[in-house]
């Protein structure tokens, strides 16, 4: 009897001391969910893009804020939607979404989460980057100078890349469009600019494609300066709509410490198919092609990212747009057209003709223009960009006419030989100062007494001759970067070597 009065004594006593502090939590809870989407009543004082929790035993599932309403937020499921239960208590973080950020992630794999794809040990972050941010203004940005060499002769001569620039690749489907961006990574190795981080984001891609490309990155050494941002077609919509924010969230970290960055978003077509189906499942009003009315929003906040800073970093964006039949009047390429400095567009006409890359010069455009170039290469090519619209001028003309002066023959031999020299193969990129040696000797006529089907192995033989002979003017032209009288001496006696060594040797007409 003793020993339960003395326990109940403690008990008031326990009572009297205990204190109660009233806490506040902004919690939700699930009342509906379907096809990755989540409707949650409550959770009044919650942010666009925050990160929110419903916390299970095993694994948390995390949502993403999209849909603000005054009684209901419509959110999209980021990992494990099948664990998802109906009055399931969802929890606040206070965090929009962001990623990790790292120097470790060179040469690594991630998901827009930022889980690792490549099986390699994880990394522990200690720095965060928001996925979302705001482009740099006017004041903190500064002009495009410093040429992006690509290693493509087409490209590099005549629609060229500056480091800050915004440039469209567009085109059908197998025109080549992920094989310029691999080998723009490619050059980077080479070039005699700072080596820029390159961002390669694939957006619904094939698992296979994303191995391939990793596996071409590896064995040519250009994985050591390479991030993937990997999301496949099985993956859902939200993974494929946070991916691009999140490559370029990546850039902005490097861009921040000084460097150059390139990020390549391989596409946007798939990116705004991803949009269009998160907002129709989020019961958002349709327009044109049942887009939702922020679809240009959505790419223009990105790609507006990309900046030449004042400071000295810079993010230049290569996005990818998918063309239905060749149609670039269609509703996002012209989106992204209009967001873009200039476009690079892919034929499937000149593809199926075997002119590879199947660039058609006529409609692609660089706004920046030769202001991107080296003056090596802006003084040299500058005449090829008139010879080539001469070309086309004559070549309809000549058509229908059997006999031309001997100059309108000499203008169409030009062109051809230009549009031949032009043909590049994969994998195959070509430095800034062979380049401008190689248009320098045509537009020279150093070629014009070739037949036109020799024109690429007689260019094979003068590469090789200049990298085996040539190494000291190729060293010139890498550190001057400008047609010097002494630099033009010395390229024409190459030249003048080189072939005078075919005449000799009876080569002018290769089998």
């Amino acid at each position: 009897m003793d020993d339960i009065k003395f326990i109940i004594e403690k008990l008031k006593k326990s009572i009297d001391n205990l204190e109660i502090k009233a806490e506040l939590n902004d919690i939700g809870k699930v009342i509906a969910f379907n096809d990755g989407v989540v409707l949650i009543d409550g959770l009044n004082e919650v942010q666009s893009m925050e990160i929110l929790v419903v916390k299970k035993e095993k694994l948390n599932i995390k949502l993403l804020a999209l849909n603000l309403e005054e009684s209901l937020i419509g959110a999209v499921c980021l990992n494990n939607f099948d664990l998802l239960q109906h009055n399931d208590i969802v929890y606040r973080t206070k965090q929009v979404a962001s990623i990790g950020v790292d120097e470790r992630l060179l040469g690594r794999v991630i998901n827009p989460l930022g889980d690792f794809l490549d099986n390699l040990s994880p990394i522990e972050f200690t720095n965060f980057y928001p996925i979302e941010r705001s482009a740099p203004s006017v004041t903190e940005r500064s002009p495009v100078s410093v040429p992006l060499h690509t290693g493509i002769k087409i490209i590099d001569s005549l629609i060229p890349i500056g480091r800050g620039q915004r440039e469209l690749i567009l085109g059908d489907r197998q025109t080549g469009k992920t094989s310029i961006a691999l080998d723009v990574i490619l050059n980077q190795k080479q070039d005699v600019f700072e080596t820029p981080v390159c961002i390669y984001v694939a957006i619904g891609q094939k698992l296979s494609k994303i191995k391939r490309f990793y596996e071409i990155l590896k064995k040519e050494g250009a994985l050591d300066y390479t991030i993937i941002v990997a999301t496949s077609s099985e993956d859902y919509p939200t993974l494929l709509y946070l991916a691009p924010y999140v490559g370029c969230a990546l850039g902005e970290y490097f861009m921040d410490q000084g460097k150059d960055v390139l990020v390549i978003y391989d596409d946007l077509t798939k990116h705004a198919w991803a949009w269009r189906e998160i907002s129709l499942l989020l019961k958002r009003p349709v327009g044109r092609e049942a887009y939702p009315g922020d679809i240009f929003y959505i790419h223009s906040r990105l790609l507006e990212r990309a900046a030449k800073l004042n400071k000295g970093g810079s993010l230049t964006a290569l996005p990818i747009c998918e063309t239905q039949l060749g149609d670039i009047s269609a509703y996002i390429p012209t989106n992204l057209i209009s967001i873009t400095d200039g476009q690079i567009y892919l034929d499937n006409g000149l593809f199926k003709s075997n002119f590879r890359p199947a660039i058609n010069i006529g409609l692609s455009v660089s706004r920046v223009g030769s202001k991107a170039q080296t003056k090596i290469i802006k003084k040299i090519t500058g005449k090829m960009k008139l010879s080539l619209a001469q070309y086309r001028e004559l070549e309809s003309f000549a058509q229908l006419s059997t006999e031309l002066p001997q100059e309108m023959h000499r203008i169409l031999l030009r062109g051809k030989i230009i549009l031949e020299l032009l043909k590049q193969d994969n994998l195959h990129p070509l430095s800034f100062e062979k380049l401008a040696i190689l248009m320098y000797a045509v537009q020279n006529g150093y070629f014009d007494d070739f037949n036109l089907q020799d024109i690429r192995l007689v260019e094979s033989k003068l590469i090789d001759y200049l990298e085996n002979d040539c190494s000291s003017l190729l060293a010139q032209i890498r550190e001057v970067k400008d047609l010097t009288d002494d630099i033009e001496i010395a390229i024409k006696n190459a030249l003048q070597n080189f072939f005078t060594f075919l005449t000799i040797n009876n080569e002018k007409n290769i089998a």
